[in-house]
């Protein structure tokens, strides 16, 4: 039955989606009789503290939020910032006479839907309605075929949830202790970390070897042209029937890793050059075979990831933001999906679109199907494509920006995927020549000729190296037959040098991930983004970088939880998850045998779970975290660097030490927290040491008695306040340390407690204009300065900042704001044109320093950038980031302090709930602020888990 033919019947429909952007897209599909609403996301889930915990709950329950006593039952609160959102949900249910939960269909939307049916309790008809793709025909189809929730997706989502909150609330707390507060441990995360850790482990330990080659240019004596070329390149391959040596050969410590090939260095390549100068050579052989390459699979989840890094210059998590956006507002199909499967009407969409732009010599006379190569996929979902019976050109959208190119992208990967195969020849020519000494060396060129481009006319995969060669990429090679004389135009000495394994990106590292089988593909954009905000791993261009406390993190875990972080027991747990979701496991058991371990009384009668199946008594999470006296903080945070430098990461970060604290001639100095582990060598070790740095304890503060202490940062020198243990660093009740930077007049050495104090003391109220606008004297990283509301003003040296007076504060901002320079100054540097913008990027000189711009976005560049050493590919990553920050905040602030009064989401949330409870109209006008406050988090649906 339709919608349309449903309410002629009269009554009302409640249709719960989780965002509002995708329930105003429904709604205008629906129509009258169907009221339309936004869960926001989750509207309740594991209490965040033991504050949330209702009061009947006490001991082991109040702190982890979940009994382990009583079969593992989880408590649930709903969330506050969602209380408002759920009682208009349930106004608007205690008005309708059917309900449809319509989140999304993975477990974690099946998990949403039945938390909302519990928190609601609904009197009326339920449904559950799902669609993967919101189009008018999908949404009305969703309507007219309901079915009941799948409590088998929500018991699996559930025992995740209830998994990932033990081991994060066990595991957390011991790195806490022993290495630092405020860092979190995951299932997944803590995993992410070491392999990002054991890539850089493998980049210190490597040792580079030099090899030397020849390459020689050889003509065919004949005119050549595009289809037949005259020469060709082609480099050694063997000395006397002896292969030569290339990068493949040697090993990470710089050795070969066998003794059949010939390594040549400097010396003897450059006399074998010699010796061929006036050798004679032809060719050996030919050898041809056929080239056929076949279309990619439709995206999933992670190959978009994947590719959109290396195309477009997306992170993993501005990649699902903009695909979340072209979701909900209809342009695409689901994008959390482990599927590579398309429906019978996107294939034929996608048929007609090749004829149609390509022609039907390019449609192959079958639709191509794709087996999928996840294993335990979650859902039957399609892949990620156009969404509709008819694919919209990205011409036909109307989209702009992001929004486009990565449409743009999906369209182009679809219609390719019903292409035909693209073919040709690879040919393999071997030349050979005897040098005037006697030895005999063989030459090899390879190339490749693509007579058929089929789906490269729509798109061609990219790589993670950059140096590596696209598929469509044509090497021509002359027409050439074995016997052929050839002359030498050239033989040339190339020297080389192995290079360590190059570091994870976000694309290379969810592959890796995937591979593994560790995780699922829906939750790595957050993994990823969760070990950069905790500062586990940091970006250097596009390469992820372990910090030096992500080494103690994993040292720690490794050490003395070496199941949890181990990558095959990781993988194991995936599958026993996926078993419990597929009915063929028990969700108690396991998580009895995984939290208590095999011998213990609560596991009586247990077969199967998280152990290891070799029979042997196995210590559960709770038995590993309870035994914390073996762990040695300062042993698990201490590195060594060589020659009796040892690299420790304290309380105040990453430092390097020389000797015993109380011995003398003790050294010690801070490390750079942006610096690369495999960067910091012995000779920068003593760089350091040698210079006044480290942690400077001045004393305490008086008033306060929080400990004061110096500090050389990344941009330079400052001194804050070390707040005592237990003081809140994030949320609602959080607080910030004092912080201030020295003045260029103070150095490390010198600076005193009293002079922190004073520093600390900024910024300054200097008095009020005539007004009533508050004038403050501030120290900014640019040097000191007046503000008056967004107005700010430069000032001469840092002293004004304390004894400026009010009348010649006035007397600054009375004269006109100097704005520019008298005339525009050209670029430092040209680097080239961005690949997204397509515009030419240029490196100028601004207020705040050197910045690259493309005349639409401008980036600073960071400290260890310079003018003279950037790249274009530096130039367009720096460009790339801001693009996916988006604009900023203080901009957004601006704009809501310009709205009128009435409509102004800025207002805090103290004043409309007090507006709430006044009147009936102010508490619908609150719950609008509560929900356009948290829509942002909506788009969501990310991942929610604590992975």
């Amino acid at each position: 039955m339709s919608p349309t033919s449903e309410t002629a019947h009269g009554g009302r429909r409640l249709v719960i989606v989780e965002s509002p952007a995708k329930a105003k897209t429904i709604k205008g599909y629906l129509g009258p009789g169907y009221v339309v609403e936004a869960s926001v996301g989750h509207i309740r889930d594991l209490p965040n503290g033991a504050a949330e915990v209702p009061e009947k709950y006490t001991g082991e329950v109040r702190r982890l939020g979940v009994d382990v006593e009583h079969d593992f039952q989880p408590i649930y609160v709903v969330n506050a910032d969602k209380r408002a959102q759920v009682r208009k949900l349930k106004e608007l249910l205690a008005e309708s006479d059917e309900l449809y939960l319509a989140t999304d269909e993975d477990r974690e939307g099946e998990a949403i839907a039945w938390h909302l049916q519990e928190v609601l309790k609904p009197k009326v008809p339920v449904h559950r309605m799902v669609f993967h793709e919101i189009t008018k025909d999908a949404i009305r189809a969703a309507v007219a075929n309901p079915r009941e929730l799948n409590k088998r997706m929500v018991d699996a989502q559930e025992t995740r949830r209830i998994l990932d909150r033990l081991y994060g609330y066990e595991v957390s707390p011991v790195l806490w202790k022993k290495v630092m507060r405020g860092l979190s441990a995951g299932r997944v995360q803590s995993v992410a970390t070491r392999l990002v850790v054991e890539r850089e482990r493998e980049r210190i330990a490597f040792r580079s070897a030099e090899y030397w080659d020849l390459t020689g240019t050889f003509s065919t004596g004949r005119a050549g042209d595009a289809s037949d070329p005259s020469s060709l390149v082609a480099r050694l391959n063997s000395v006397d029937g002896r292969r030569v040596a290339q990068g493949r050969d040697f090993g990470p410590d710089g050795r070969l890793k066998s003794d059949q090939v010939l390594h040549l260095d400097e010396a003897n390549a450059r006399a074998l050059a010699i010796a061929l100068e006036n050798a004679s050579f032809s060719v050996r052989s030919v050898e041809s075979k056929p080239y056929r390459r076949s279309p990619y699979a439709p995206f999933r989840t992670t190959t978009l990831q994947q590719e959109a890094s290396r195309k477009l210059g997306f992170g993993a998590k501005s990649t699902m933001q903009v695909a979340q956006k072209l979701y909900e507002n209809g342009f695409i199909t689901y994008m959390r999906t482990d599927s590579t499967t398309l429906s019978d009407t996107a294939v034929s969409a996608a048929r007609a679109q090749v004829t149609q732009l390509y022609g039907a010599g390019y449609l192959p006379d079958k639709p191509r199907t794709y087996a999928g190569k996840v294993k335990n996929a979650q859902e039957a979902h399609e892949a990620i494509r156009p969404s509709g019976d008819r694919f919209r050109t990205p011409a036909e959208t109307g989209l702009t920006g992001d929004q486009f190119k990565l449409y743009e992208l999906i369209w182009k990967r679809t219609v390719a995927s019903q292409m035909k195969d693209a073919v040709g020849n690879s040919v393999t020519v071997k030349i050979g020549g005897r040098s005037s000494d006697g030895r005999d060396a063989e030459f090899s060129a390879s190339g490749k000729t693509i007579t058929f481009h089929g789906f490269m006319k729509a798109y061609v995969e990219g790589a993670d190296d950059p140096n590596a060669e696209l598929d469509d990429r044509e090497r021509r090679l002359p027409q050439v037959a074995e016997g052929d004389a050839l002359s030498a135009e050239e033989i040339s000495v190339d020297g080389h040098a192995t290079k360590p394994p190059a570091r994870y990106t976000e694309a290379s590292l969810v592959k890796e991930l995937e591979e593994r089988e560790i995780g699922r593909p829906s939750t790595y954009a957050s993994i990823i983004g969760t070990i950069l905000d905790r500062g586990y791993v940091f970006k250097k261009g596009t390469a992820l970088v372990p910090s030096f406390l992500s080494f103690a993190v994993v040292n720690l875990l490794e050490t003395h939880f070496g199941r949890l972080v181990d990558y095959d027991f990781t993988a194991k747990m995936e599958d026993d998850l996926d078993r419990i979701a597929q009915g063929e496991a028990q969700a108690v058991p396991w998580l009895r045998r995984f939290y208590f371990g095999e011998g213990d009384d609560h596991n009586a009668g247990v077969a199967s779970g998280a152990g290891n199946g070799d029979g042997d008594h196995l210590g559960g999470l709770k038995e590993l975290v309870t035994d914390l006296g073996a762990i040695d903080a300062r042993e698990i945070s201490s590195f060594p660097v060589g020659d009796g430098i040892m690299l420790r990461v304290g309380r105040y970060g990453p430092y390097v030490e020389r000797g015993d604290k109380d011995e003398e001639g003790h050294q010690r100095a801070d490390v750079p927290e942006d610096l690369a582990p495999d960067e910091l060598t012995v000779e920068y070790a003593e760089e350091l040491l040698a210079k006044p740095s480290g942690d400077f304890e001045l004393g305490a503060d008086p008033e306060t008695g929080h400990q004061i202490v110096a500090k050389d940062g990344r941009y330079g020198p400052y001194v804050t306040e070390i707040l005592p243990d237990g003081t809140p660093k994030t949320g609602k009740n959080a607080v910030k340390p004092r912080t201030a930077s020295l003045f260029k007049s103070m150095s490390l050495d010198t600076v005193t407690l009293a002079d922190a104090l004073k520093l600390m003391s900024l910024p300054r109220v200097v008095g009020t204009d005539a007004e009533g606008v508050e004038i403050t004297a501030q120290n900014g990283r640019y040097g000191p300065y007046l503000k008056k509301g967004t107005d700010s003003r430069s000032l001469e040296n840092e002293d004004q900042l304390f004894n400026i007076t009010l009348d010649e504060a006035l007397a600054i901002y009375a004269q006109p704001k100097q704005r520019g320079r008298a005339a525009a100054k050209p670029p430092l540097k040209e680097l080239g044109t961005d690949p997204v913008s397509e515009r030419p990027v240029v490196v100028k000189d601004g207020r705040f320093g050197p910045y690259v711009t493309d005349g639409e976005t401008n980036a600073t560049l960071r400290t260890d950038d310079s003018v003279e050493t950037i790249t274009p590919e530096r130039g367009y990553e720096l460009l790339a980031d801001k693009r996916a920050k988006g604009p900023a905040k203080k901009t957004a602030k601006k704009a809501a302090k310009k709205a009128p009064a009435k409509k102004a989401p800025a207002k805090k949330a103290t004043t409309a709930k007090k507006a709430a409870a006044k009147t009936t109209t102010a508490k619908t006008a609150a719950k609008k602020t509560t929900a356009k406050k948290t829509a942002a988090k909506s788009s969501a649906a990310s991942a929610k888990s604590d992975e």
